[in-house]
């Protein structure tokens, strides 16, 4: 007898109440409501022989980007594969898609999604772990068709449907569609106002076209909704920081900072991934961040001494070192780095080539900046930008490369290329305080600065 869940798909599992349970840890995943493990488990405890739980479980793991995780993965999807038995077409590629993930090979997994979803359009799982690893690998493209292919078979009533939706909005932003990402996302949240990346989408929207003063009032808005049990809402803080940052509040910067992104409260890597970002805006423009990037890297080493497993990451924390004054722990790291881009057994990896082409010239121009050798950090930095979007993230996240370029212009011989910038900044978007920051420290006239 086949058995399918809420959206048709096929499941290997005959028992309600562990799809049931299954059901609620997928919304968990896709909402960031809480986590969805518990839900897992009473899942497993309904059905033990199914496979999906586990593998639920390892893809929730997975997507932390956080490397002292992957034993528990390996162990989780060892056990969904010792439960193969009674498992379809659709669970065994979620193993095998997952299990390229683990070995670091995204694109591989992504691929490996794309074929599912032609056959099962409606399936959440493949729609939300490759719209993860798209923004890990800088796919703009895949996070906008991925979704676009699939929303004409979903059924607008699916309580699962503005999810995915706003996975779809988020995707709009990043291929520069913003009228059409606002409108999907606006269209999202009036379904159901949790839909975290909706919420997420607009801002980057607001974030992009320089509506500051918008983008705070939005996160304002909806701050009731994500700011409590809800994993996306430390990434949401850091947006709030990051129009504060445009404004040169830096004193509210340093209170979000204080009370949402301190070193004591996060607990995954993505976490200390934004709280690094933004210690290192306030370190460009003159703030002392010193003690909190301190405690910071001092926590983050705790939790994971695994360089080089992916260089987004790697570079976030290269950053942190340098903010703290720990110029030789960042140089280690970035050897330490380099040392695993270089090994034979790491080649498969995804990271392999980010590092080598796009993560370590951008970490030794970062290293060089740290050093005063400015003019060489600039050098590196100008031709390294417009590869960057291969290290992954998002434009607004990126663009700690471009403040940092402006910082390098401002304090050795590279003006005119600090110049050229800020045009280019002030063609996509309104002035800000931040723009007119640099633009006085490159002495340009006072008509260059509106």
């Amino acid at each position: 007898m086949a058995f399918f869940d809420l959206r048709g798909n096929p499941v290997g599992c005959g028992v309600a109440a562990a799809r049931d349970a299954a059901e609620s840890a997928l919304w968990r995943l896709m909402s960031y409501y809480d986590s969805p493990l518990a839900d897992l488990d009473a899942a497993i405890a309904a059905d033990p022989g199914w496979a999906m739980p586990y593998l639920m479980k390892a893809g929730w793991l997975l997507a932390a980007t956080d490397p002292g995780e992957l034993g528990a993965v390996a162990q989780h999807l060892d056990a969904a594969r010792e439960r193969l038995g009674g498992a379809g077409v659709r669970e065994r590629a979620h193993l095998e898609a997952l299990q390229l993930v683990l070995e670091g090979r995204w694109h591989n997994a992504c691929r490996r999604w794309d074929d599912l979803l032609l056959e099962y359009p409606r399936d959440a799982l493949a729609l939300q772990w490759s719209h993860q690893w798209d923004l890990h690998r800088g796919d703009a493209a895949g996070m906008r068709m991925r979704p676009a292919r699939s929303l004409p078979d979903w059924d607008g009533d699916d309580p699962l449907y503005p999810f995915v939706l706003g996975l779809y909005a988020f995707g709009l932003e990043e291929c520069n569609l913003y009228p059409q990402a606002e409108e999907a996302a606006r269209q999202a949240l009036q379904a159901d106002r949790r839909v975290t990346w909706a919420v997420h989408a607009v801002a980057h929207v607001l974030e992009m076209q320089g509506r500051h003063d918008e983008g705070s009032a939005w996160l304002r808005l909806h701050q009731h909704d994500w700011a409590e049990g809800n994993e996306f809402a430390s990434h949401l803080w850091w947006h709030k920081a990051l129009f504060r940052v445009e404004a040169m509040d830096c004193a509210g910067v340093l209170r979000l900072i204080d009370g949402h992104l301190t070193a004591e409260t996060l607990t995954t890597t993505t976490q200390r991934v934004d709280a690094a970002a933004m210690l290192w805006r306030l370190h460009l423009v003159g703030e002392d961040v010193s003690a909190r990037a301190l405690a910071l890297v001092d926590a983050w080493a705790d939790a994971d001494d695994e360089p080089g497993y992916y260089a987004f990451n790697d570079l976030h924390r290269v950053t942190a070192l340098i903010a703290a004054g720990q110029l030789p722990r960042a140089e280690r790291w970035v050897a330490r780095c380099a040392e695993r881009a270089l090994a034979i057994d790491d080649a498969r990896r995804v990271n392999h080539t980010m590092a080598r082409e796009v993560g370590l010239p951008l970490m030794r121009a970062f290293l060089a900046f740290a050093r005063g050798d400015v003019d060489t950090a600039a050098d590196i930095l100008y031709p390294a930008r417009m590869s960057a979007r291969a290290l992954g993230g998002s434009h607004a996240q990126r663009d700690l490369i471009d403040q940092t370029l402006l910082a390098a212009a401002v304090q050795g011989r590279r003006r005119n290329l600090g110049r050229a910038l800020l045009n280019e900044r002030l063609m996509a978007k309104p002035a800000t305080a931040l723009t007119r920051h640099w633009a006085s420290r490159l002495g340009l006239p006072r008509e260059a600065r509106a």
